[in-house]
């Protein structure tokens, strides 16, 4: 499904992105099209961006094109979902140690929509941080590796 979202493919293209996108959240999922967690995913995203259309923009980044934002962020695991809105970085505490991405894929299309909902209502009201609505269970568990430390 990764064929029916835009994609993103190289650092000037995920700049301009952050920096246009207005009054909607901006949704950059890092991952590789050929991994089977960022397809499911993908098959997710796909099924929902019009309905979240006028919500959220949603592009995918391959991390080989882009290293430059996937150092930045800190993407070990993949996928990654990071949240932006009018050029803001948006966090998230889903209850795990890093609030800045959502690792892995959403369990249900109802999960991902709930959390697009809260990111923009939360975003409309000046907020930079805003609680999960996801159930814990249905978030994954990982632990963070701090690489070159």
């Amino acid at each position: 499904m990764s064929f029916l979202l835009p994609k993103l493919a190289s650092k000037r293209e995920v700049d301009l992105a952050i920096k246009s996108v207005a009054e909607k959240v901006l949704v950059l999922r890092f991952g590789r099209d050929s991994d089977a967690v960022c397809l499911q995913l993908d098959d997710i995203l796909a099924k929902t961006a019009h309905d979240l259309s006028k919500m959220a923009v949603i592009y995918l980044v391959d991390v080989n094109k882009v290293p430059v934002y996937t150092q930045y962020f800190d993407i070990s695991y993949i996928p990654s979902t990071v949240f932006f809105f009018n050029g803001q970085h948006m966090k998230v505490d889903y209850g795990s140690p890093d609030h800045t991405k959502f690792v892995g894929s959403f369990k249900t299309k109802q999960d991902f929509i709930d959390l697009i909902e809260v990111i923009y209502r939360g975003a409309m009201r000046g907020k930079l941080i805003v609680r999960s609505p996801i159930d814990p269970n249905n978030i994954p568990k990982y632990d963070l590796l701090y690489q070159g430390i």
